[in-house]
């Protein structure tokens, strides 16, 4: 298959280098996307200099709904086979990545998620309120698609080509992973959760934290009632 991997980045410029570099290493001849958010601390920049990344640079920062979807469509225009996005925080491993793709090049799935439970998933454990969030969205994604997800906030995803058409369109702007599962189960998208390590974030700090965790629950939650009242798009 042909890969571009997709890496949003706000403000990540401690960490973009290395994540960049990682994906190289595991992966010598990965197309690498930074979508660069609308960063302030020059993560754009930090980007272009290891030379091993191509960087689109957003005027103004639009949220991982927006930086996601800007590498979805690029990777439609250029006739991308699957795409992964990888986040820019250092948290996601690279030598996972194949265990994501597996599923896509077996045509077992169309969408996989890279789960941080499980047998092989133990290593690194998010906060006790971010743990709260993705069990409640794990027992209501599983009631509304009868598809049992156990991580449905993580952003360590790999999508085939007919994903990533859809979603090229459809892609939940604000927090999206969440809602996403949903939009997908809805509309018939086959998918699959395999585990993963990650590790804490290697730079800067989580825009998820404190009172705006209840927050982002209570906002996703709308927003996945409102997607369950939307029908069904007609797939072309």
């Amino acid at each position: 298959m042909r890969v571009l991997f997709i890496v949003p980045a706000y403000n990540e410029a401690a960490s973009i280098a290395q994540v960049v570099a990682s994906l190289h290493e595991q992966h010598a001849v990965a197309d690498v996307l930074v979508v660069d958010d609308g960063s302030t601390d020059g993560t754009g920049a930090v980007a272009e200099k290891t030379g091993q990344a191509r960087v689109i640079r957003l005027p103004v920062n639009l949220g991982i709904g927006g930086a996601v979807q800007t590498g979805f469509k690029l990777a439609c225009r250029e006739g991308y086979d699957a795409a992964v996005q990888f986040d820019g925080d250092g948290q996601h491993l690279a030598s996972e990545i194949d265990s994501l793709l597996a599923p896509l090049a077996s045509d077992q799935a169309d969408v996989v998620i890279g789960s941080r439970f499980g047998r092989e998933g133990r290593g690194f454990r998010s906060t006790r309120a971010r743990q709260l969030g993705i069990k409640f969205f794990a027992m209501v994604n599983s009631l509304l698609i009868g598809q049992r997800i156990s991580d449905n906030t993580s952003g360590f995803r790999a999508y085939n080509a007919p994903a990533l058409r859809f979603l090229t369109d459809y892609y939940p702007v604000d927090y999206p992973e969440p809602e996403a599962v949903i939009l997908l189960g809805k509309n018939g998208f086959r998918l699959r959760e395999v585990p993963v390590r990650m590790r804490a974030r290697q730079g800067g700090v989580s825009s998820i934290r404190g009172v705006r965790s209840v927050y982002y629950m209570m906002k996703v939650f709308l927003g996945i009632l409102m997607g369950t009242l939307r029908p069904k798009v007609r797939r072309g």
